[in-house]
């Protein structure tokens, strides 16, 4: 055993012993802490340990003289939970070359469990002399010590009594996904206490989980969680793959927001609500060469990121961030795919949604279906039980429907293609009639199911539901870049004037557009992803960029009109049909046998009819007595037969409802959007006659 003394204290002689390499970052094990660290092309590493009641105060510094397969590790005997701790690894600060070593910057774990404060920017976490007004000024190293500033890493103890949690393992068909923020969503809850609002405890209170079920969704998708730094209300911004961003805790910072966050997760499963995690390994928070040095810069450059060819000292931005995380380093594999599997055993999540995943599976030069990051996802037995949604593209590649077989994907076609249908756009058609059926074109030939298609309208990135059929033009002035950022393309359509108005048949119409958009998604097969307050007409004001709008533009809001409650109402009965009829769910793909589309006129619609540029209604007729499945519990599918007409036309058109057989054929409305009526008291209509549409609306009918 091996005695240190601190280099920058009077403190007591602290006890160690060589330690183990693995498992990397801090493990206490009730008698002490091991500490182990990656890096490559390092010379030297001292850990710092901190005064938990001043963190400003370095007070022990140890060199690590224990190195097993390129990774640091000691163990300090009677360390504790709370502990707060950093690395400083010194080695060749030579940038042309990659290398940006620098022993006066204190370095977070990247497996750090906790982080004690908010990662806000101070200069002095600089790796360069930022003083100098050279535009190479990030050639010369910055003698500035960060330590004072800088947030430290904390010593988690990672026990706690989970009790009998079970994950709800909710079949990803019969899944109803809604993507929200854990802040976002209960800072203005009216009725929790004001200490947990916006909180893993708001989110995790009997008031969020009422709501959430009363809704109908089965899981949520919260935007990211990784400790992340300030610049990004949306979180994307990440610096800490294995810690829960503590500023969402409602109890401290010194690892309770790790117990706060598995409490959350408990509450949920508990009332059968799966937790997904937006998940954000393709960059970091460190930029380029002009960033700051939080983490794996200062550890080793060359190994974490992407560098540009015969230029080092520049990185390949896939991201628009700056830089690119480098997945094909096996060790840089490795803590991605930890850190995946410590959310799923550690912390009980159900599931990821990962940022722009084309990324993750570059090589230094391409995107493409052979990647060792896909690899090892498909072998790993702990993430074969969850889920695994990919955005799949990045700022220079679109990958819609070329992921595995396990993967879902956000589908960016059906989006962009309901938007243009129910826009009146010409040509939609043909697409749209794929876009329904849960998209064979894209996942039915590679083992996958409808399923796998994430069907959304809106994202945290874009106009709200309420924003899309109410603005033409973005309005992000409040984001301070003079309105330039955000898309100009959201295919939106403002139904007859900019912004709120008084004129009631324009806000009749806006309110249909809502209702349509919904009704389409979660009636669509494949799985629907609604987005915070799409369900009750939440608004931004038409800003379709809130990504640092930590403001009420972004913040959920409680108070309510007839209007927003009405809404609210109609997606919650949308929901519970879709539980109900699972034939709008299924797990495999619909036969010609078992569906087809048909004209306003009654016959079958051929595909010059679906390809013609002037067709703005389209009608899907299933039969479910040719569908022969069963649910998850052996029960028959169920042999509903039902009509789904979809009229984005500007007028109203008389549709002649089938007649099946010889009986006699009754047809009653189960939803008509025009009105937002969901299994009315009306009048059946008899098939073989016509039925009127109204425009711009969707009815679904089925057969007594």
């Amino acid at each position: 055993m091996s005695k240190h003394t601190s280099a920058t204290s009077d403190e007591e002689t602290i006890q160690s012993k060589p330690g183990k390499p693995y498992p990397l970052g801090a493990t206490y094990d009730g008698e002490g802490v091991n500490f182990a660290l990656f890096s490559e092309s390092s010379t030297a590493a001292y850990l710092c340990l901190y005064d938990a009641g001043d963190p400003s105060r370095e007070t022990a510094r140890i060199p690590l003289t224990e190195r097993t397969e390129l990774v640091w590790h000691i163990y300090l005997d009677g360390l504790q939970p709370g502990q707060l701790y950093g690395y400083r690894v010194d080695g060749p600060y030579d940038p042309k070359a990659g290398y940006f070593f620098n022993p006066n910057k204190l370095l977070l774990d990247p497996y750090a469990r906790a982080i004690n404060e908010p990662v806000t920017h101070n200069d002095s976490w600089l790796g360069y002399d930022y003083k100098n007004p050279s535009d190479d000024r990030y050639l010369i190293m910055s003698e500035e010590d960060s330590g004072p500033t800088m947030p430290k890493s904390v010593v988690v103890d990672s026990s706690f009594d989970w009790e009998d949690d079970q994950a709800p393992d909710v079949p990803l068909h019969r899944s109803v996904i809604y993507e929200m923020h854990v802040k976002g969503f209960t800072h203005l809850h009216p009725t929790l206490p004001e200490n947990i609002r916006g909180t893993y405890a708001g989110l995790g209170s009997a008031e969020s989980i009422d709501y959430l079920k009363k809704l109908g969704v089965t899981a949520v998708e919260l935007l990211p969680v990784h400790q992340f730094t300030d610049e990004s209300y949306w979180g994307y911004n990440s610096i800490g793959f294995f810690a829960p961003q503590n500023t969402y805790s409602s109890s401290g910072m010194a690892g309770q927001q790790v117990t706060e966050f598995k409490q959350m997760i408990k509450n949920l499963h508990k009332a059968g609500l799966e937790v997904i995690l937006d998940v954000v390994y393709n960059h970091t928070a460190e930029g380029n060469q002009f960033g700051p040095m939080l983490s794996f810069q200062g550890i080793d450059n060359r190994a974490y990121y992407h560098q540009v060819g015969d230029k080092p000292e520049y990185y390949m931005d896939y991201t628009g961030t700056g830089n690119t995380v480098n997945l094909s380093h096996p060790r840089v594999l490795q803590m991605v795919m930890d850190s995946l599997r410590y959310w799923v055993t550690d912390m009980h999540v159900d599931g990821f949604r990962f940022d722009l995943a084309a990324a993750l599976i570059r090589t230094d030069e391409e995107a493409g279906r052979v990647s060792s990051f896909l690899d090892t996802v498909a072998q790993d037995p702990i993430l074969a039980q969850v889920k695994l949604i990919a955005e799949p593209w990045d700022i220079q590649s679109y990958h819609v429907g070329s992921f595995p077989v396990r993967w879902s994907e956000w589908n960016g076609k059906y989006r962009d293609a309901l938007r243009g249908f129910w826009k009146g756009d010409d040509g939609k058609a043909a697409e749209t009639s794929l876009r329904l059926l849960g998209s064979p074109d894209l996942y039915s030939s590679d083992g996958r199911s409808p399923a796998n298609s994430v069907n959304l309208i809106t994202a945290h990135d874009g106009f709200t539901l309420n924003d899309l059929v109410s603005y033409n033009e973005k309005h992000n002035e409040a984001n301070g870049e003079d309105n330039q950022d955000g898309s100009n393309d959201n295919l939106s359509w403002n139904c007859g004037a900019e912004g709120p108005t008084d004129d009631p048949e324009i806000n009749a119409l806006r309110e249909r557009q809502k209702r349509n958009f919904l009704t389409t998604m979660l009636l669509s097969q494949g799985t629907p992803m609604l987005v915070m307050g799409d369900e009750c007409g939440r608004t931004q004001h038409g800003n379709n960029n809130g990504y640092n709008q930590d403001s009420e533009i972004s913040w959920m809001n409680w108070d309510w009109n007839d209007k927003q409650q009405a809404l609210f109402d109609f997606t919650s009965q949308l929901a519970a049909l879709r539980r109900e009829m699972p034939i709008l769910s299924r797990r495999k793909f619909f036969t010609t046998e078992q569906v087809q589309f048909i004209r306003p006129d009654g016959h079958e619609m051929t595909q010059d009819d679906l390809n013609n540029p002037g067709t703005h209604c389209i009608a899907l007729f299933i039969d479910g007595l040719q569908v022969t499945e069963q649910t998850e519990d052996g029960q028959d599918i169920g042999d509903e037969q039902m009509v789904w007409v979809l009229n984005a036309f500007w007028e109203d058109i008389p549709f002649k409802l089938p007649k099946i057989g010889r009986k006699q054929s009754m047809w009653e409305v189960v939803i008509n959007t025009f009105d937002g009526q969901i299994n009315p008291e009306t009048e059946p209509t008899k098939g073989g006659q016509e039925f009127t549409v109204p425009a711009r609306s969707s009815v679904l009918l089925r057969m007594k």
